[in-house]
């Protein structure tokens, strides 16, 4: 897709786009002001289309080019006339002095990567290494094509997930796809060749239906749990904690004189590590029951090390072995369905949306900037707990008409 730039010593507005291969650069006389801006990015979308359909005309657009002379050149240097000789020479020209894929993903991560949180850090490497490498590899940057990233795409879809008799799912083949196509733009924008990812579409993902616990079965959990458990679950069922944020939880983010609990850090894969965004950085705000819990779970571990929640040895609690030991052991005993951990933070989630909470309060509590989220995951869940399905407004019109009769009398 062409762009519309200024030239510094100038400031007059110029064409930038990619033709037959080649970068070409169109100056303009207008100022660069807003309204020119709108007028020549009009022009540039009519050239795009024009290019993209194969009826360009580069002397009827720009009668005084010295790029139109070149490209005539090139044109009738051909054997038939047509170009089409001379558009995979062009092509070719740029294409042949870009990198090996495998040496520009390199340094595409290390240029990159002061950017991201470590996890990320290691999920782009994997991708990287386990998708990507072995499929391009071996090829330039300037080489790949769009019929390649598509076959690609398909291919990925089909590919065996973690689960027996499953595939990876949409939402990580749009995640590698990603990353494939922030290193071939950034390649093309360096070396000059039109990028293959352009107009690549993301696969719809379909909507994850959550399993929040009622209170009931919350409270079941809470009970039935081991003793050195019970105020974790406490925490994360009256929180809405991640695992990451409240198996990373040290005491000196516990703050008892103002009862909050303050998310700095995360503990995931063995390391500490920052939160998962930087509106996930919050103060949570704890309820009686999480006050009590931490306050006793501060006598059971607050001698041990930084963690609030740890074995015996003062490190932070594994996820893994909290599922297979703790945590699917005890669903089986009170039959209720296995789920994620991850289920507590959405069950924090429905639970204080059917209590009447602030939506923009539980935002915050979540760590969500806005409570789009909020309603869009959760609000269905809501008219079954709080009962309010319609009945409230009834309720009220009910109310006001026998005011209105009283008021008669």
């Amino acid at each position: 897709m062409g762009k519309v730039r200024a030239r510094k010593e100038t400031g007059k507005l110029y064409f930038d786009f990619v033709y037959f291969g080649q970068r070409c650069r169109e100056q303009t006389a207008l100022e660069d002001t807003p309204a020119n801006r709108k007028r020549v990015g009009a022009v540039m979308k009519r050239l795009d289309a024009e290019i993209a359909a194969g009826v360009f005309d580069y002397r009827a657009n720009f009668p005084n080019s010295k790029n139109a002379d070149k490209l005539e050149a090139g044109f009738q240097g051909t054997e038939n006339g047509n170009g089409a000789d001379f558009r995979n020479t062009m092509g070719e020209s740029a294409q042949a002095h870009s990198p090996l894929f495998s040496d520009f993903s390199e340094t595409w991560l290390a240029e990159n990567e002061v950017r991201w949180r470590r996890t990320t850090r290691g999920l782009r490497r994997d991708m990287i290494r386990s998708h990507l490498l072995p499929k391009f590899g071996a090829k330039r940057v300037g080489q790949v094509t769009r019929a390649e990233l598509l076959e690609f795409r398909a291919e990925l879809a089909k590919r065996r997930g973690k689960q027996p008799d499953s595939t990876i799912s949409p939402k990580t083949v749009n995640e590698v796809m990603g990353v494939l196509s922030n290193i071939l733009d950034e390649a093309a924008d360096r070396y000059e060749f039109v990028s293959p990812a352009q107009r690549i579409k993301r696969l719809k993902v379909p909507r994850k239906d959550i399993q929040p616990f009622s209170l009931d079965q919350a409270i079941r959990i809470i009970d039935s749990a081991r003793s050195d458990f019970r105020h974790y679950f406490v925490t994360r069922f009256f929180t809405g904690m991640r695992s990451g944020e409240v198996h990373g939880l040290k005491w000196n983010f516990v703050d008892f004189d103002r009862r909050q609990i303050l998310v700095r850090e995360t503990f995931t894969h063995g390391e500490q590590d920052g939160t998962k965004t930087d509106g996930s950085m919050r103060e949570i705000t704890m309820s009686e029951q999480v006050f009590e819990a931490l306050k006793a779970q501060h006598e059971l571990t607050g001698h041990l090390g930084d963690y609030v929640f740890s074995s015996r040895n003062g490190m932070p609690i594994d996820l893994a072995n909290f599922v297979s030991r703790v945590w699917n052991p005890l669903l089986d005993h009170l039959a209720l369905k296995r789920r994620r951990p991850y289920q507590m933070r959405h069950t924090a989630a429905t639970l204080w949306l059917a209590s009447g909470e602030n939506p923009e309060w539980i935002a915050r509590q979540l760590g969500h900037s806005t409570t789009e989220m909020l309603f869009r995951v959760y609000s269905r869940y809501v008219p079954n707990l709080t009962r309010r399905d319609g009945s409230a407004f009834e309720s009220m019109l009910r109310e006001n008409a026998v005011r209105k009769v009283e008021e008669r009398k």
